[in-house]
């Protein structure tokens, strides 16, 4: 196929008309040099600006691992996946990472993917295991590296390069500047591209705004603040596990429909979150700084900065969930009189008040349907959307973002419709088999 027509339908695909400047640059860089390094932020669409000359440079007759990206958590990696997959490559990816079964990866592996993805620990592992071959992998992508570097990663990362023998393309990936490169990435002299815009730049579509507590414990302030956005969702970043979840009960408790994610939970209590949040079944998710970068979630209004963090960087990258691109956001801060004053926040910023605000949001429009089945049962979107159409008497416009696992899958399905969607499925036969179709729970706090 002509290049450039393969480039326009993968774009087409992905609901893009044409590449930005950043993904042109890297397109050209990727192709032409053997040591990239990619500074662009978060939400710039740095995923498809590797994605796109790796596919290029791709073998149809190798039947083996041709490319290994190694990402700092399974949430990046699975964003990865979803992205090539929307590509429309022919080619076939797979996601290794802890917290998912070894057997199953194993066996997936089997059948070798062209493009590997995985965090550093669960892939040493299976070169451990000699699970895949490593004698044709020639390039290496390191995504969001500098997390990587920071979460401590080195032995794996330098175990898992030390084992590459036939690399000859390495790309390093990053939304922050100013990190050192480790020298067992074997990195010399790269290209450097460097799409991180200057601080007055950035300002221009970020809004940012103080919100007063006067009590130390900021929970109703928050929750004023929240009446006051006019129903519109929000991300909301604290800097503990515990305070996630306290929140997060509290405003369910006040009516308000959030939930919380961080590093203590499952992997399926963490995907279940963010698919909630993602299909707007829930308002509002409460989280650590795990959620400030490489999450596949929708371009946010909002940020809510419960607890500020004690690194500038995490504070960009926190505010990065908003005000992407071209679009605008505010980012607010809760601050009390109490809290010890941080060097690079502007104290002199507007001040918002939000007592009066006591208006609920609106209810979410969509609630989460749990089906008891996956791409393993061989099922896929279209068999969900024509059983909830033809056995569950559904409209189109009464279904939203569908969502498919290995083993299960997830639906958005409109709040006033789900008690006769279950009714009418009750005894029915998807594909020949009766699944287990009901109300997805809700990640609610753990009793001790």
């Amino acid at each position: 196929m002509n290049q450039n027509r393969q480039t326009h339908d993968i774009l087409s695909n992905l609901g893009f008309k044409d590449l930005n400047e950043m993904q042109t640059a890297a397109h050209e860089a990727i192709l032409e040099d053997n040591n990239v390094l990619l500074l662009s932020p978060t939400g710039s669409g740095k995923t498809l600006a590797f994605l796109l000359p790796i596919l290029e440079m791709l073998q149809p007759e190798i039947l083996s691992v041709q490319c290994l990206i190694i990402v700092p958590s399974r949430e990046l990696g699975l964003q990865i996946e979803q992205v090539w997959k929307k590509m429309g490559t022919g080619f076939k990816t797979n996601v290794c990472y802890g917290g998912h079964s070894i057997d199953t990866e194993i066996k997936n592996l089997s059948s070798p993917p062209a493009v590997l993805i995985g965090t550093p620990g669960r892939i040493a592992d299976h070169i451990d295991r000699g699970t895949f071959r490593t004698d044709k992998i020639e390039t290496l992508v390191l995504d969001e590296f500098d997390k990587s570097l920071q979460l401590g990663f080195h032995e794996e990362m330098s175990y898992i390069i030390g084992k590459l023998s036939k690399l000859n393309k390495r790309i390093l990936v990053s939304a922050t500047s100013d990190i050192e490169i480790p020298r067992y990435t074997r990195v010399v002299n790269p290209t450097v591209l460097d799409f991180i815009p200057k601080e007055e730049e950035q300002a221009s579509n970020l809004t940012l705004k103080m919100v007063v507590s006067k009590e130390k414990d900021k929970i109703n302030t928050l929750f004023h603040l929240i009446c006051s956005l006019k129903s519109q969702s929000a991300l909301i970043f604290c800097n503990h596990r515990e305070a996630a979840e306290r929140i997060s009960d509290h405003l369910n408790a006040k009516g308000i429909y959030a939930t919380y994610y961080h590093g203590g939970m499952d992997q399926e209590e963490r995907e279940r979150a963010l698919i909630q949040f993602r299909n707007g079944s829930v308002s509002y998710l409460i989280t650590t700084d795990l959620a400030a970068r490489g999450l596949d979630i929708p371009e946010m209004k909002n940020v809510i900065h419960y607890h500020l963090p004690l690194k500038e960087d995490e504070f960009t990258h926190r505010n990065g969930r908003t005000a992407r691109m071209l679009a605008s956001g505010t980012a607010y801060l809760l601050i009390h009189e109490s809290e010890k004053k941080l060097d690079y926040i502007d104290y002199e910023m507007p001040v918002l008040n939000v007592e009066n605000a006591k208006s609920l949001p609106k209810p979410p429009e969509f609630q989460t349907i749990y089906i008891s089945g996956g791409k393993k049962n061989k099922l896929n979107k279209i068999d969900i959307v024509g059983f909830f159409s033809q056995k569950g008497k559904l409209e189109k416009g009464d279904i939203g973002l569908i969502e498919v696992k290995d083993f299960i899958s997830f639906a958005a399905v409109k709040y006033g419709k789900v008690k006769d969607l279950l009714k009418n499925i009750r005894d029915e036969k998807m594909k020949g088999k009766k699944f287990k179709i009901e109300v997805a729970r809700k990640v609610i706090k753990k009793e001790e």
